[in-house]
């Protein structure tokens, strides 16, 4: 046996001597792919974009990735990010529309220039940009990272430093993401990702609820059996609330775990709502959500990107009604469709709406529907914080002007508000609700129902790009209606109605309505790809790899995933072998071994992926970590 020498490196991730690409569609042999219609659209959108339409404003050295396609009342929704010289572009993310064969629909596209040549080259160092931005909180905790980017959403594209914070500003909790000009240091754009709102109660409010919770042996907790990653815990140390006997709460709303009961309630009817009304699969659209933390010290509730902390009135009793936790998660998911969190002064109408869609869901007796906004709550003693059907109850303005977008976000809100109550109820309705009025324009408006009305909001919001606004809104939500009521005009006439109703005013991108026609639908296809190209394994060096490329398969992985290698070499003990997802997450499928003489490596792995998105660019990863010896490989497939 010869003497093996270990090598020891420091690699960087993602970094190749060597790399072949292979885009491919699904095949017919392979597993059924997601929904109808992904394929076509995936093949489609790339055709569009590998043609660099004006559209785009691309330039040379713009590339784009391809990310999962969303599947939503009978249209495909693919979604884009940009790089430029291999930098992310901020404000480059795109969204391509298609029918269920593969026909474009719409084009949704965040930049609005070219970047032209721009350097990448930094001036002032990271350690300088990270200073920069430290000083736009009152305190930092956490550094998450910090990396060079391209801004595109401030005015001329410019090279930035982007760190995101985690600590304290003026207003309170607070995960900051600042980007710093990397030549001038000047702070270029900050983007909150604590989005906050005040709410209602705990288990006073919803009264007698069923949960759905996990056991173990014989301990039960407030964890969802299907959608793990929803629990609900104790805020002062994140400690899932658990029991012996099943029974939660007490009803008195100063108690930590009867707050739970309304919050874990909210956040599966919620789930509910959204599989029922939106065929969408949990808030992050993957099957998951995120913890509820009720002790908040605080009147006060946020979605930060990891959480969701209920607050307290100022009875001290914890804010988790329908609207509150229905909003907060509200935040999660419009973070978890393409552009992120809604820009523009949006972003807090946007959670509103399906903080009210979740209390209709829900048509809980003891919080029945109503379009208010913590009107179980009493937040701070003076009734509901926003009304949807009349925002200036609230001393929020009832419609839009120019001012709007600078606004404070929970006063913006109030427009966005009342175009949705009037989209769904209308001006007069007939179920009991209140009647609302018009800001500009004259006659009545009948509503579509709470439904259909965010059945259109969510579909705008899978056109949404990160250069987001009310002007982009009507125009996204507009699209929606024609493209979700093939064949009426109607849906599209009242969403019109409504934004004119609010004094939003007409964009020359809005559509048209002229009836439509039906989409044809495309059966589904497999999920496979394979590379043959031939990639050299250096002896004793860096890892190489080859990448597959999938991107016609909407949908998770399996949890039988396939990955057949065929590695030519005359010591393969020296082998490291790795299957790396599209997310940067290593999958081991050969360890080394000094002792294992054989050539070659010929074999196939089966690996449990379910936890991965299907599209994107997969990477084997193949190491020489001992000297004498080199290798090739030869090719590899992969069957997801």
């Amino acid at each position: 046996m010869k003497s093996r020498t270990p090598l020891v490196v420091a690699l960087a991730a993602g970094t190749a001597a060597a790399a072949s690409m292979v885009a491919i569609a699904g095949q017919a042999n392979a597993q059924p792919s997601g929904p109808s219609g992904a394929p076509a659209a995936a093949k489609a959108a790339s055709e569009l974009v590998a043609s660099r339409p004006q559209l785009l404003h691309a330039t040379s050295d713009d590339a784009f990735v391809q990310r999962p396609v969303i599947s939503s009342g009978g249209l495909q929704f693919v979604p884009y990010d940009r790089t430029y010289k291999g930098l992310p572009v901020i404000g480059g993310d795109f969204v391509v529309v298609t029918d269920n064969a593969g026909k474009t629909k719409y084009t949704s596209v965040g930049q609005s220039q070219a970047i032209g040549n721009l350097t990448v080259t930094p001036k002032l160092t990271e350690a300088a940009a990270l200073a920069v931005a430290k000083r736009e909180l009152k305190t930092v905790s956490t550094v998450e990272g910090t990396k060079l980017v391209v801004l595109t959403t401030e005015g001329a594209p410019a090279l930035a430093w982007e760190s995101t914070l985690r600590g304290t500003s003026a207003e309170g909790p607070s995960r900051l993401t600042v980007d710093v000009n990397a030549l001038t240091g000047k702070v270029l754009s900050t983007r909150e990702h604590v989005t906050d709102a005040t709410g209602t109660g705990t288990g006073w409010i919803n009264g007698s609820v069923s949960l759905n919770t996990t056991q173990s042996g014989s301990t039960y907790s407030l964890k969802d059996p299907t959608e793990t990653t929803l629990t609900c815990q104790d805020a002062a140390n994140n400690t899932t609330f658990s029991g012996s006997d099943n029974d939660w709460g007490n009803g008195v709303g100063t108690s930590k775990e009867t707050g739970c009961v309304d919050a874990f309630y909210v956040a599966q009817k919620q789930t509910a709502m959204l599989s029922s009304w939106l065929g969408r699969n949990g808030q992050n659209g993957s099957g998951g959500a995120w913890p509820l933390r009720v002790g908040l010290n605080d009147q006060n509730a946020y979605y930060d990107g990891t959480q969701v902390q209920i607050g307290k009135n100022t009875a001290n009793q914890w804010i988790a009604s329908a609207d509150v936790v229905g909003h907060e998660l509200g935040h999660g998911i419009d973070d978890n469709t393409p552009g992120g969190i809604s820009k523009g002064n949006t972003q807090e109408f946007v959670a509103d709406t399906f903080g009210a869609a979740t209390e209709a869901f829900a048509n809980n007796p003891n919080d029945p529907p109503d379009y208010q906004v913590g009107e179980e709550v009493n937040l701070v003693g003076s009734g509901p914080i926003r009304y949807m059907y009349n925002p200036s109850l609230a001393g929020d303005d009832n419609c839009y002007s120019s001012s709007t977008p600078g606004q404070e976000v929970h006063a913006a809100a109030g427009p966005g508000n009342h175009w949705f109550y009037l989209l769904a109820e209308g001006t007069n309705p007939s179920n009991g609700q209140p009647t609302s009025t018009r800001c500009s324009g004259s006659g009545a408006i009948t509503g579509l129902g709470i439904q259909n009305a965010i059945k259109i909001m969510y579909n705008a919001m899978l056109m949404k790009t990160s250069s987001s606004s009310y002007l982009k809104y009507r125009t996204w939500t507009l699209t929606a209606a024609k493209n979700l009521f093939p064949g009426s005009c109607t849906q599209f006439n009242t969403v019109k109605a409504a934004w004119d109703a609010v004094s939003v005013p007409a964009q020359s991108a809005d559509p048209t309505c002229d009836g439509g026609t039906t989409p044809p639908t495309t059966p589904p296809s497999g999920c496979t790809g394979t590379s043959d190209t031939h990639v050299s394994i250096p002896d004793a060096g860096a890892a190489v790899y080859s990448d597959i490329a999938i991107s016609g398969c909407a949908r998770n992985a399996s949890s039988s995933a396939s990955v057949s290698v065929n590695i030519s070499h005359t010591y393969r003990g020296d082998l490291r072998v790795d299957l790396v997802a599209p997310d940067g997450t290593v999958y081991n499928l050969k360890t080394t071994s000094g002792s294992d003489s054989a050539d070659n490596v010929v074999a196939t792995y089966t690996k449990d992926l379910s936890s991965e998105a299907a599209n994107g660019t997969w990477r084997l990863k193949v190491q020489d970590v001992y000297s004498q010896d080199t290798g090739t490989i030869n090719s590899w497939s992969l069957t997801i």
